[in-house]
C-alpha cells in the first residue's frame, strides 16, 4: 500500500509539472500568430544596407519615415490590377512597392481590410522588388531613375514595358507581364548603342525594413529562405544579420517566407547565379541575386534576361502548379513541409477535395476523421482480438510467474514462449496509438501550414478553425474583461475533449492496477489543458475520433465478450 502511495504521489507530481509548464512547451513549439490591427503596422526602419565587403546591388535608404499615402504620391507609377492583387509600380527605381492581397482579410471581421504585402522606402513596414542591372563602362539606372511606362496599367491581359537610356550609350527597357495569381515575369533587356563594348549583369532585390509579425516557430518557417543546388535553406533572422549567407546555384530561388505570405525571386532556372541573404543589426533585410558571370555586350548588340517575382499567398496547389509548370526548383518548399510531408499533403488533398464536397472545413475535418478511423479499423481489431487473448491466457502468465518467481531471466523466456503458443502479441495495442501519432501530427501541420485553412469556420462561435477555441470559459466567454494565463484559456472545444476521452476510457477494461486506474482517471482532464491553445480543427478531429472509437468499441466487445468481464486479483500470499 505504501509503494503504491509512493507511485501515486511521483505521478501527481508529474502531472502537475506537466499541467504548468506545458503553456512554455507550447510557446516555444508552436507559438501562437500575434492579432494585428486592420491598420496597424510596426514602426519601420531604414532598408538594408550591405555587410562591409560583401559584393551585390543595394537598396537606397531613406532618411526620413513619411505616412505610406504621402510617400505613394510622391512619385510617378503604374497600377496592378488582376483579380487577386491591386497595388502599382514605382516608376522611380523601377521598383514593386505597393501590394494588397485582395482575397485575404487581415482579421475574421466582414469589413477587414485586405493583407498589404508591399511598401514604398520611406515608410512604415518598407517591403519591396527591385529590377535593375550593374556593369562596367556603363551607367546603368539606379534607384532615382525615372523608367518611362508603355502604359498606365498593369493586367494579365496588358502587359507595360519600361525604358530607361543612359549617358554612355544604351538603352534597357523592362518588360512585365502578369498572371490571374501572383506571378509576375520580368524581362530585362539592354541594347548597347555605344561605341565601345560595356560588360554587364542583371540583378534583382528584395528590401525588408522589418522583421515579419509572424512567429518564427518549429513546425513553421518564417523568415529568410533560399533554395540553392536543389536543396531549401531555412534561415533565422539573426543569421544572416552576423554572416550574409551567400550560394552559388543554377535554379533556385531567394526570398522572405511569413507565415502565409511569400516573396520570392526566381532568376532563370538554366543559367548560374549568386543568391545571397543579408541584414543588419538594425533587423533590416536584402535577398538578392545577379548572374555569376558578366555578360560582354559589343556595340549594336543587345541581351535580355528573363526572371520572374513571386508576390502573394501560398497556396499549396498555386505553388506546385509554378514548380511544374515553370520548373521553379523545391518552390513547394516555400511551405515548410518538413519530415512528414509525405503524409501532410495527401491528408491536405484529400481534405480539399471533402471541402469542395460538403462546403464546410469543420465537417470536413469530421469526414476525414471518419475517413482514417475507417482505414485503421482492420487494426483496432486485431488490438481487440490480442487483448481477449491477452485475458484468456491471464492464468497462465500468472503460474509462470509464480512458478518462476525467483528466476526472473527463466520466467520471461517461459511468458514468451506463451504469446508464440497463443499466437500473442503484447504490443498490438500499441500500434493503433502509434500510427495516429504522424496522422495527429500531420494534420496539426496542414492546420498550421496551409492558407487554405486561415479564417475557415464551422459553426456557432468557431470562426476559424486553425486557431484555438477563443469562447474561453473562465472569463465567461468574453464577458468579464481580462485575459486568463494560458494554462486556464480553457474553452467549450477543449471540454468536450475531455469528456470524450473521459468516457472512452470508461468504456475500456479497467486496469487491475489501481495506479493506473488513477492515471487513467486524470489523463482525460490533463488532455483537456494540453490541447487547449492548439488549433480547433486539431481538437474536432481528437473528439470525432474518440466519439468513432466508443462506438467501435462498443461493437468490438460484442464479439469478444471476455473482454468485458473483470479481471480477478490475484489472492494474497498467507
Amino acid at each position: 500500500m505504501k509503494e503504491d502511495q509512493k507511485n501515486f504521489l511521483l505521478f501527481a507530481v508529474i502531472a502537475g509539472v506537466l499541467l504548468f509548464a506545458w503553456p512554455v512547451v507550447t510557446n516555444w513549439l508552436f507559438p501562437q500568430q500575434k492579432q494585428i490591427a486592420s491598420t496597424q503596422m510596426v514602426n519601420g526602419k531604414q532598408v538594408a544596407k550591405p555587410t562591409p565587403g560583401t559584393a551585390g546591388p543595394t537598396a537606397d535608404s531613406p532618411s526620413t519615415m513619411r505616412d505610406r499615402d504621402v510617400v505613394l504620391a510622391e512619385t510617378p507609377r503604374v497600377a496592378i490590377d488582376t483579380p487577386l492583387l491591386k497595388g502599382s509600380i514605382n516608376l522611380k527605381g523601377a521598383r514593386f512597392d505597393d501590394l494588397v492581397l485582395v482575397d485575404y482579410g487581415q482579421t475574421v471581421a466582414k469589413n477587414s481590410p485586405p493583407v498589404r504585402l508591399l511598401s514604398p522606402g520611406g515608410a512604415k513596414a518598407s517591403y519591396f522588388a527591385q529590377f535593375g542591372w550593374q556593369g562596367a563602362g556603363v551607367q546603368a539606372p539606379d534607384q532615382n531613375t525615372i523608367w518611362q511606362a508603355s502604359g498606365t496599367k498593369l493586367t494579365p491581359t496588358t502587359p507595360v514595358t519600361l525604358t530607361a537610356k543612359s549617358a554612355t550609350g544604351q538603352i534597357f527597357r523592362i518588360e512585365l507581364a502578369v498572371d490571374e495569381n501572383y506571378m509576375f515575369t520580368i524581362r530585362q533587356t539592354v541594347a548597347n548603342v555605344g561605341q565601345a563594348p560595356v560588360s554587364v549583369t542583371p540583378y534583382a532585390l528584395v528590401s525588408r525594413g522589418e522583421r515579419s509579425t509572424d512567429v518564427d516557430q518549429w513546425a513553421a518557417h518564417v523568415g529568410p529562405m533560399a533554395v540553392s543546388q536543389g536543396a531549401a535553406k531555412y534561415l533565422k533572422w539573426s543569421e544572416v544579420e552576423s554572416t550574409p549567407s551567400q550560394f552559388s546555384t543554377t535554379g533556385g530561388w531567394v526570398g522572405y517566407s511569413d507565415h502565409y505570405w511569400l516573396t520570392a525571386l526566381v532568376p532563370d532556372q538554366r543559367v548560374p547565379v549568386s543568391i545571397q541573404q543579408r541584414g543588419t543589426t538594425a533587423q533590416t533585410y536584402q535577398a538578392d541575386y545577379q548572374l555569376a558571370q558578366a555578360l560582354t555586350l559589343e556595340p549594336g548588340k543587345k541581351v535580355t534576361y528573363s526572371s520572374r517575382f513571386f508576390a502573394g499567398a501560398k497556396e499549396v496547389k498555386l505553388l506546385d502548379g509554378y514548380q511544374e509548370k515553370f520548373g521553379i526548383s523545391q518552390f513547394d518548399r516555400a511551405i515548410d513541409w518538413g519530415w512528414f510531408g509525405l503524409i501532410e499533403k495527401p491528408i491536405f488533398y484529400y481534405l480539399g477535395w471533402l471541402f469542395r464536397l460538403v462546403g464546410n472545413f469543420g465537417v470536413a475535418i469530421i469526414l476525414l476523421t471518419i475517413t482514417i478511423r475507417g482505414l485503421l479499423f482492420p487494426i483496432a481489431h486485431k488490438q481487440f482480438e490480442s487483448m481477449a487473448r491477452m485475458r484468456v491466457i491471464q492464468p497462465k502468465m500468472k503460474a509462470l510467474q509464480e512458478r518462476h518467481k525467483d528466476d526472473k531471466q527463466r520466467q520471461q523466456q517461459e511468458i514468451m514462449k506463451l504469446y508464440k503458443e497463443e499466437k500473442v502479441n503484447p504490443l498490438a495495442g500499441c500500434l493503433p496509438i502509434l500510427l495516429q501519432i504522424p496522422i495527429m501530427f500531420a494534420l496539426y501541420k496542414v492546420l498550421l501550414l496551409t492558407i487554405e485553412m486561415r479564417h475557415q469556420p464551422f459553426a456557432l462561435w468557431i470562426r476559424d478553425l486553425s486557431a484555438p477555441d477563443p469562447a474561453t470559459i473562465i472569463n465567461l466567454f468574453g464577458y468579464l474583461h481580462f485575459t486568463p494565463p494560458g494554462f486556464l484559456a480553457i474553452g467549450v472545444v477543449p471540454v468536450l475533449l475531455g469528456v470524450s476521452m473521459y468516457f472512452q476510457m470508461k468504456f475500456n477494461p479497467a486496469p487491475m492496477d489501481e495506479i493506473q486506474k488513477q492515471v487513467f482517471a486524470i489523463m482525460p482532464w490533463m488532455l483537456m489543458f494540453m490541447m487547449a491553445p492548439f488549433a480547433v480543427g486539431l481538437q474536432l478531429y481528437w473528439i470525432t475520433s474518440n466519439c468513432i472509437t466508443i462506438l467501435q468499441q462498443q461493437w468490438l466487445y460484442s464479439r469478444h465478450p471476455v473482454l468485458k468481464q473483470p479481471m480477478k486479483k490475484e489472492a494474497k500470499a498467507k
